[in-house]
């Protein structure tokens, strides 16, 4: 079996910067060996609103949403969505200064990104 060598981000919730303070909601993973390029997120309404109370969660939901659909290559994730896969994967990986927020870039090795992707969520995000 093939392996691949990927990249990926952790999207963080930050509602107020100044106080470098996040909770992680996402993780955005591509590998270009093997033409993939997707995003698996949550958001734990309870956690958050107790982080961060009266942060709109709607609006939280509705970035990640974007991110999707930029991954997917789908309407809903505007411009960005119609550039090759790499390019998305700037484009997400570049700082924001929005409520969600890419972390640090890191990499590894593997023989499936899908579930390698999975496995991130659930150890990064829960």
């Amino acid at each position: 079996m093939s392996t691949y060598a990927y990249q990926y981000v952790v999207l963080r919730c930050v509602p107020r910067p100044e106080r470098e303070e996040f909770v992680n909601v996402g993780v955005v993973l591509y590998c270009q060996e093997a033409d993939f390029l997707a995003v698996e997120w949550g958001v734990d309404r309870e956690r958050i609103a107790a982080f961060a109370p009266g942060l709109d969660l709607d609006r939280v939901c509705a970035a990640l949403e974007f991110v999707s659909g930029v991954c997917a290559g789908e309407a809903r994730g505007g411009e960005a969505s119609d550039r090759p896969l790499g390019q998305r994967f700037g484009f997400l990986k570049a700082p924001k200064s929005t409520v969600v927020q890419p972390g640090p870039v890191h990499g590894g090795v593997t023989e499936d990104p899908a579930a390698e992707l999975s496995r991130l969520r659930s150890q990064l995000v829960g």
